[in-house]
């Protein structure tokens, strides 16, 4: 069956050619592409303080992608840096995380790598600057472990040679100083993105990293993991617990298990759209509520209109880029109890009125109803987003500042950019099958100039390998019913005396049977 990116360009040709005259018969309305989609809002760079912001969009400008990707890594980055260092303190007890998940879906060809490498090296810098910092600290930990156990040992020998009176205590001893070798341990060696994101990986990483780990590609195979790609079956626990905050049981190899009390995992990946296409066949992705912790991306891509010498990224702007998140990095490095941020009065008033809009917009006949589980989360994802947005704008100090009313409406911003893509993203995720099926059976009423037909007639031309059962149509002649491509015609009157009813007959558009 062919999609509708493989479908022939032809099967449009003359639609828009035809006389309105020339139609006949009760009066069609004009049909809507199956393709169209709302026009999609870029992402709003100027939400983002200065210096990140220039770096948005010299990536961009340097690689010619879509600001969106850039943007989206940059939020990614910023969580990188402060994902389990920091929450959002929005009222009362309602405390979020700083960390978030993206997903930004560009075809091959775009350059994704190379913006990745623009935007996510400066945190691998920092990240060796971490490792050095800890150097001391390590070597004095594996010096300290080291002579412990030579005490322990020769406790545990002089016990053994001891005279029957005096070895209990000297017994004691050497277990009391064995037990302490036990408990110490040397630091891990400092990591903020990880190479390999199994679920049993990050379990590893978050309990050696404090509790925080990132996970940033370009590549989707993130998905396939969690599809069960190494174990047979869906396995997205970590990464569900990982986005909440909710406490991890850890078990180590040789040790205790262990539990990490506010797990913080931050991932920020860039995907083709087919992919996104695929998420809701994972089994208990959306029932479980993976699907939607993500803030999805789709922007347009730039091929075939590029700059092909385009202006370069300054220096300058790559420069303070890296020196304000790796100083961000750095300091938040040791903070094991988070930093609470909170909100000025205005900033939750400004936050109070969006939460007032997502409301009314959840109910029956909303136009967050398609997309309840991913909406009812927006609120907090637009909380996280204003503590990014505070602490790239202060990255100095800004866990003693409160969020001001301009950040919360920058995030909020964000929000309606996040929500837009997010609408349409869970569309296609139920629409493509349809979609795809109604194409085929629309260049074949265009191919066979079927003015009228019965869904039986209909269904004996078609080739079984796309269609092997007459219900397998009904997605398909339903949505083009929907589009204005056919119409049913009204159903005879019965006439009493049993048997199968008539299978329904359609018209189809004149644009479909009259173009050339």
């Amino acid at each position: 069956m062919s999609t509708p990116e493989e479908m022939s360009p032809d099967l449009w040709e003359g639609f828009d050619q035809l006389d309105p005259e020339q139609i006949t018969g009760p009066a069609w309305d004009e049909p809507v592409p199956i393709t169209a989609r709302p026009a999609l809002p870029t992402f709003p760079v100027g939400t983002l303080p200065a210096w990140l912001g220039d770096m948005v969009r010299g990536v961009a400008e340097e690689t010619q992608t879509p600001v969106d990707l850039a943007g989206c890594l940059a939020l990614s980055v910023i969580a990188t840096a402060a994902g389990g260092r920091a929450k959002v303190c929005v009222r009362g007890h309602w405390r979020e995380p700083v960390n978030l998940y993206t997903a930004i879906a560009l075809d091959p060809g775009n350059r994704k790598s190379a913006v990745f490498d623009l935007m996510v090296r400066p945190l691998l810098d920092a990240e060796k600057a971490l490792i050095e910092l800890s150097g001391p600290v390590r070597a004095e930990a594996e010096t300290t472990i080291r002579l412990a156990k030579s005490a322990a040992d020769k406790a545990a020998q002089k016990a053994a040679a001891a005279e029957p009176g005096a070895r209990a205590a000297l017994t004691a001893e050497a277990v009391a100083l064995a037990q302490t070798v036990e408990e110490m341990s040397v630091p891990a060696v400092p990591q903020l993105i990880a190479d390999d994101a199994t679920p049993e990986t990050i379990g590893t990483l978050l309990a050696q990293q404090d509790g925080r780990i990132s996970c940033l590609s370009a590549e989707g195979e993130l998905f396939d993991i969690i599809a069960g790609r190494y174990s047979g079956r869906p396995n997205m626990g970590m990464f569900l617990k990982g986005h909440a905050g909710d406490i991890v049981r850890v078990n180590r190899q040789g040790r205790e298990s262990e539990h990490i009390d506010s797990p913080a995992v931050t991932i920020g990946l860039a995907i083709q759209p087919e992919v996104l296409d695929s998420l809701a066949r994972i089994d208990g992705a959306d029932g479980r509520g993976l699907l939607a912790r993500f803030l999805y991306s789709k922007p347009l891509s730039l091929v075939g209109s590029r700059n092909l010498s385009p202006a370069l990224l300054s220096e300058d702007t790559a420069d303070q880029y890296a020196r304000n998140l790796g100083g961000l990095t750095l300091a938040l490095a040791d903070w094991t109890d988070p930093a609470i941020l909170t909100l000025t009065p205005e900033a939750d008033a400004v936050i109070l009125a969006f939460q007032k809009v997502t409301e009314s917009r959840l109910g029956k006949g909303g136009s967050f109803a398609p997309i309840v589980k991913w909406a009812s989360k927006r609120d907090g994802a637009v909380a996280r987003i204003a503590g990014l947005l505070h602490l790239a704008t202060h990255p100095e100090d800004g866990w003693h500042r409160p969020i001001e009313a301009a950040t919360m409406a920058a995030a909020t911003e964000l929000g309606d950019y996040f929500t837009a893509h997010a609408l349409d993203v869970f569309d296609a995720m139920t629409a493509a099958p349809a979609r795809d099926t109604a194409y085929a059976v629309l260049a074949h009423l265009r191919s066979s100039r079927m003015d009228g037909f019965s869904k039986r007639e209909l269904f004996r031309t078609l080739p079984r390998a796309d269609f092997p059962a007459i219900g397998d149509l009904d997605p398909a002649l339903a949505l083009l019913e929907e589009h204005g491509w056919i119409r049913q015609q009204p159903q005879p009157p019965r006439t009493g005396r049993g048997g199968r009813p008539p299978s329904p007959r359609y018209d189809t558009h004149p644009r479909v049977t009259r173009s050339a």
